[in-house]
């Protein structure tokens, strides 16, 4: 297993992404903790994984809140003993014309998606300088490689990301400590659902529509799957990635490529 014995947290893990990236992360050999805004999904996690005789334990996490944070991981560290991974991947994304973007869109974009991560990778690089070893991986987009209409607050959010994560990675690497962040393309999970609805009205098409016009966007010819962006987490989580830090990874099935 890549991860025996690693401790690994992933925020949003109740659902979606985040909750095949715990899977992926336990089959692997980490005691996750899955935190989740939504106690009850992260719990529905944790007890998937526990029935492949995987550890994980449920914690409810605003990302939003430093204090609630700071909070959840010293619970962690007292359970688990020191974090040795921290996955940034709760998100927000709605599509809304841009004119039509209001303040309380944009800041919960902001508050959750880049706010979230800042938080977060201060709490986990605290547990990790005393041990001089660690890993931060963020969630982008290819939305934060490029701007997308109607999609500007969420564009802003992940393109802070990488830039958030470059900065990491440069201050902390001579310390042990590696940041990357991966940039999906489109993979189909609830948050798209009502994606779909919107993306339509943009587009002015029928929203049963939208995933096949996604589709016949990408070079390989298929949306991404969960499993696909849990997998690569897995990779630059473990050793096989020791000397890759500050990197944006697409996995756009070719879509994007700088």
């Amino acid at each position: 297993m890549l991860l025996g014995n690693k401790v690994a947290v992933v925020t949003g893990g109740g659902s979606g992404i985040g909750a095949t990236i715990c899977k992926e992360l336990a089959f692997e050999g980490a005691q996750v903790a899955v935190t989740d805004v939504n106690i009850e999904a992260a719990e529905r996690v944790v007890e998937e994984i526990e029935e492949h005789k995987g550890i994980a334990q449920a914690w409810k996490l605003n990302v939003s809140s430093k204090e609630n944070t700071k909070q959840v991981a010293q619970e962690i560290k007292e359970l688990y003993g020191s974090i040795d991974i921290w996955v940034n991947n709760a998100g927000v994304s709605k599509i809304t014309p841009f004119l039509e973007h209001d303040e309380e869109l944009l800041d919960l974009t902001l508050d959750v998606n880049l706010k979230g991560t800042f938080f977060g990778s201060q709490e986990a690089i605290k547990q990790m300088l005393p041990k001089k070893s660690g890993v931060i991986i963020n969630m982008a987009s290819q939305s934060g490689k490029v701007g997308t209409s109607n999609y500007q607050a969420y564009c802003a959010s992940k393109f802070g990301v990488i830039g958030l994560t470059q900065s990491i990675s440069v201050e902390f690497a001579n310390q042990g400590i590696r940041a990357n962040s991966i940039c999906p393309g489109v993979v189909y999970t609830p948050m798209w659902e009502q994606q779909t609805i919107d993306y339509g009205k943009k587009r002015d098409m029928n929203p049963d529509k939208v995933m096949d016009y996604m589709r016949s966007k990408i070079p390989a010819g298929r949306l991404g799957e969960k499993k696909d962006i849990a997998r690569t987490v897995v990779f630059l989580a473990s050793d096989d990635a020791s000397y890759i830090t500050g990197q944006s990874i697409n996995l756009t099935g070719g879509t994007v490529m700088h």
